[in-house]
């Protein structure tokens, strides 16, 4: 009935006609009773259902569409998990034993995060509706996977917006602290509770390679080293040496496991923890290749212009002061930082340096990252590969 759905004003409903997740408050003429969280109908001002999706007053997006025909939502749910399942073991199943299983509105399923590593899964829920939806979800991967364990780091900003606390806990399976990974014949050591994101970058991983392919007798600074994925990859290419740089005590040790996993002798690389920025402005740099991956400057839409000055002064040091003939790889996981910005950043900072810089290649996406061509917003990642004269 007209009346138990959500009515969207006239004019409103082409985003929902275009396939795209997001209901804003203001697109909506009108709201049955209902409890937030609940997954109700969408109809356009004249009656027509363009689908269902769950709501949540408390956030300005108060509706994510699970479903923009007439499935029912939990069948339209599970689909959903059964292709973006399917879509990993497609093209994923004999690269690495670690990736992103759903990715959000990539795969329709609003949000929810799952990585799996090895035989553990760590999940991410965003959103009231998903957080109601958690049962029927967990049941699904118990079935589909029988996962050893199942952890979630649901501790984003996200939920706070959806009068939702932060969470974090074990839900099934075996209390683990940490668990190891393969990634193109590499070993990783992957920390369960506490760490970064769900426990490793998953979203680098093709850029990883990337390194690796480049590093061969090349001297390398990696900064923001986190658990020192980029390193093992670089000397794994052949580097001449590598110096890690992280500003985290833990992550620094971390990463001394995976070079000892990975049978690398102490000698080759050097481990500092130190503030990235301090370290750039306080030392010569006497690298040919640079890799810039910091953490999310832009937290949100108003920390962008303080985010911007953050990216052009770590570039600006590093392009100064990197050899000529280096490489330097810089990253932003900003989403409120576009991949247009960010160039503009960089070009800037390239300016200031005084040197000459080319564009020699651009972020690969990883494939178990997908993003909806209907929904845009959830491409936040971007990375630049510069040659530096």
């Amino acid at each position: 009935m007209k009346d138990q759905a959500v009515i969207l004003k006239k004019n409103k409903d082409k985003p929902i006609r275009n396939r795209h997740h997001w209901i804003f408050s203001g697109a909506v003429k009108s709201l049955p009773a209902f409890e937030d969280g609940a997954i109700l109908p969408v109809r356009s001002e004249d009656g027509e259902l363009l689908g269902r999706a769950y709501f949540n007053r408390k956030s300005s997006i108060i509706g994510r569409m699970l479903t923009f025909d007439e499935t029912p939502p939990l069948q339209a749910v599970a689909a959903s998990v059964d292709d973006a399942l399917a879509l990993r073991e497609t093209l994923l199943a004999e690269r690495t034993n670690a990736c992103r299983l759903i990715n959000g509105e990539g795969d329709n399923l609003p949000g929810l995060i799952v990585d799996r590593y090895n035989n553990v899964l760590v999940i991410q829920i965003a959103t009231m509706g998903m957080e109601k939806l958690k049962p029927f979800v967990l049941d699904m991967l118990i079935r589909k996977i029988s996962p050893r364990s199942i952890y979630e780091r649901s501790n984003l900003p996200a939920r706070r917006e959806e009068g939702l606390s932060d969470f974090e806990g074990h839900l099934f399976g075996e209390q683990l602290e940490h668990v190891e990974i393969q990634e193109e014949g590499l070993r990783f050591l992957v920390e369960i509770q506490g760490s970064q994101k769900t426990g490793f970058f998953l979203d680098l991983r093709d850029m990883r390679r990337l390194v690796r392919s480049l590093a061969k007798r090349r001297t390398v600074l990696n900064c923001f080293c986190y658990t020192g994925a980029f390193s093992v990859a670089a000397l794994a290419g052949g580097a001449a040496s590598v110096d890690s740089v992280d500003s985290s005590e833990r992550a620094v040790e971390l990463a001394k496991q995976n070079f000892a996993l990975n049978g690398i002798p102490e000698g080759s690389n050097t481990f500092i923890v130190d503030d990235v920025f301090i370290f750039l402005r306080r030392n010569d740099l006497p690298y040919d290749f640079i890799i810039l991956d910091p953490p999310a400057f832009a937290k949100k839409k108003a920390d962008v212009v303080q985010a911007c000055r953050g990216y052009k002064d770590i570039n600006r040091l590093a392009l100064q002061k990197i050899l000529p003939g280096g490489l330097l790889f810089t990253f932003s996981c900003s989403y409120h930082v576009d991949e247009a910005l960010f160039q503009k950043v960089i070009f800037q900072a390239a300016v200031e340096a005084r040197r000459k810089v080319r564009l020699i290649q651009r972020h690969h996406l990883a494939h178990d990252h997908p993003i909806n061509i209907y929904h845009p917003e959830s491409d936040y990642l971007k990375s630049l590969v510069l040659f530096v004269e």
